[in-house]
């Protein structure tokens, strides 16, 4: 039985962060894909179903955004230098089987984390999202970024543990139960099932 408390879906955004075909392409040799899209896939018609918000983050650049990065930027000047991930090549989409629907919030990135350089927190203040339940790939960037981010800025948190995955198991071991949960509750896709039905 979940400790976490029950979710009001009014106020509630699930977010799907990085599930891009080029980002996916690099769990492929350390876990099962199509099982994590599938939860993910039940996350957001769970999320749906109860009329809360579903908000998609996506990492994808411009040129202008490739010529900004410096090259003293460990992450991203190799990503810069070798024009990776532009915005409308089709591995930067976002994966088919989680479509955005009319009404979803999508933003673009250029940073690791989900809010440091999109409007995403401004969109999420203006529908009265204060709850978060995050979901991403990978755990050692866009969903720890976002997770330091979004506490900072007092929301409350939830990490789905089945809804993120990092191409480093033991990372990901580490921040799902040493550094998440003095930020966020971890809960997997069926508690969220629970807990939304709880509020």
């Amino acid at each position: 039985m979940s400790t976490a408390p029950a979710l009001d879906p009014v106020h509630t955004a699930l977010l799907v962060m990085d599930y891009q075909p080029a980002i996916l392409a690099l769990l492929s040799q350390h876990g099962d894909c199509d099982a994590l899209l599938g939860r993910v896939e039940g996350a957001i018609a769970d999320v749906r179903a109860n009329g809360g918000t579903i908000a998609y983050v996506r990492v994808g650049f411009t040129e202008a955004d490739w010529d900004a990065i410096p090259a003293t930027n460990k992450s991203f000047g190799p990503l810069a230098q070798h024009r990776v991930m532009h915005h409308e090549d089709p591995a930067a989409a976002i994966h088919e089987r989680l479509a955005p629907q009319n009404g979803d919030i999508i933003v673009r990135k250029i940073r690791y984390g989900g809010i440091s350089t999109t409007d995403l927190d401004q969109q999420l203040r203006e529908r009265g999202i204060t709850t978060l339940v995050v979901s991403g790939i990978s755990t050692s960037g866009v969903v720890l970024s976002t997770v330091i981010d979004a506490a900072d800025r007092d929301y409350q948190l939830y990490v789905l543990s089945d809804g993120v995955a990092d191409p480093d198991p033991e990372v990901h071991d580490v921040l799902l139960h040493q550094v998440f949960p003095s930020r966020a509750h971890i809960i997997d896709t069926a508690e969220l099932h629970t807990l939304l039905r709880a509020g």
